[in-house]
């Protein structure tokens, strides 16, 4: 065993979960990302120490039926996404345990994490379904800032932290692009942007403030190296950004109605979900009751209808991979590249979807749009006759 260098120390077997884990996070936490160590803390705070705490790291390599135990109780009251996460959190130690000679092997090959049921559905919303959504979110407190927020989630495919952290220098009005390079990032209630905490009582980096290199530290920078990039905004939505940026003076461009950056769980409860799943949906007569435009959408599902749009308008893979922060698999990320002619392919398709959004309201509803925004008149004006 030791000439084959598999030998390994008894007294070593020993160590308990708890105190390798917690000299584990030490060691590693200086290249993580904030979300990233607080995904983990959490884990061990809240499930892994409490039920593997005082093991050894033996014994756990021994109890396999225990395991599979304790992940079968993990799905009582999470999630399947949850119980994965949290799975593979406590597989990273046992590998990292392993890696440490202290057990033979990591124990957690070849259980089961997920109960079997097919993947979660995702819903495609239409461009009219957009449309709508965006004037309830209009008409309520949150005002131009949703309705603008609601279209761009659609129509950029930009993830919810690269909006909300969109800043007035990040924006090119001469070419319509927006620069994500620093998203918002929100951990434990506390938000930040370039590793910098936004507080309510102190403002933020001036308009005009000296950008980022790619090299920006890692609590800072967008999610993977391709998600800095730029992204062109079809010139309906540049018109609607720029309007957004000229209602208000304060440094982000999404914001709430006293100037602070949008939070994602109090947006979501508050404007989010009551307009696509509508007030009292099962209820006509009631005083409150609007019907649902499409129950469970998420934000995160702009992106995908965004995706499946371009898709659909035949726009080629490498350029909707680009547009959305991705990268091409296999030889495609190599020779396949991005040029202006698919540039302008995306942004004519955008367009083309905007009006056909307008084109598919009531007459009522393109009334009340052009009172909101009467810039938009003429495009409703110049729209076929029979879709009037």
């Amino acid at each position: 065993m030791i000439r084959r260098n598999l030998w390994i120390d008894p007294r070593d077997a020993e160590t308990l979960f708890e105190d390798f884990a917690e000299e584990w996070l030490d060691a590693i936490s200086t290249r993580l990302t904030p979300a990233t160590k607080a995904k983990y803390r959490s884990h061990l705070d809240t499930h892994l120490i409490k039920k593997w705490g005082a093991w050894p790291a033996i014994g756990i390599f021994n109890g396999y039926l225990e395991i599979e135990k304790w992940v079968s109780s993990l799905h009582e009251n999470c999630s399947d996404q949850t119980v994965a996460s949290i799975f593979a959190t406590f597989s990273t130690i046992m590998k990292a345990m392993w890696k440490a000679r202290m057990i033979p092997a990591s124990p957690c090959t070849g259980i089961r994490v997920t109960n079997g049921e097919f993947e979660t559905e995702r819903f495609v919303s239409t461009p009219v379904q957009a449309l709508r959504a965006a004037m309830r979110l209009y008409e309520t407190s949150i005002g131009l800032t949703g309705f603008t927020l609601c279209l761009a989630d659609h129509y950029t495919g930009a993830r919810w932290s690269e909006l909300v952290g969109q800043q007035r220098h990040e924006y090119d009005s001469d070419t319509k692009c927006i620069a994500i390079r620093e998203p918002l990032k929100e951990v434990s209630g506390a938000v930040s942007k370039g590793g910098v905490i936004v507080r309510a009582d102190v403002p933020p980096p001036a308009v005009g403030a000296a950008r980022r290199s790619r090299g920006s530290k890692k609590g800072g920078r967008t999610k993977t190296p391709a998600g800095t990039r730029g992204v062109d905004l079809p010139p309906f939505l540049a018109a609607f950004y720029e309007l957004l940026m000229d209602s208000h003076a304060y440094p982000f461009v999404f914001v709430s109605p006293d100037g602070a950056p949008l939070r994602r769980a109090n947006f979501r409860q508050r404007f989010w979900r009551p307009v696509w799943d509508g007030v009292e949906p099962n209820n006509p007569r009631a005083e409150r009751h609007r019907p649902p435009i499409l129950p469970w959408f998420t934000f995160h599902e702009g992106r995908h209808s965004h995706s499946t749009w371009l898709a659909e308008d035949g726009v080629a893979e490498v350029a909707r991979r680009a547009r959305l922060g991705q990268t091409m698999r296999g030889m495609g990320r190599i020779y396949d590249h991005v040029t202006p002619e698919m540039r302008r392919q995306i942004i004519e398709a955008l367009e083309a979807r905007w009006r056909s959004s307008l084109a598919a309201l009531r007459p009522e509803e393109r009334a009340r749009l052009a009172s909101w925004f009467p810039h938009v008149r003429a495009t409703i004006d110049a729209l076929p006759r029979d879709a009037t």
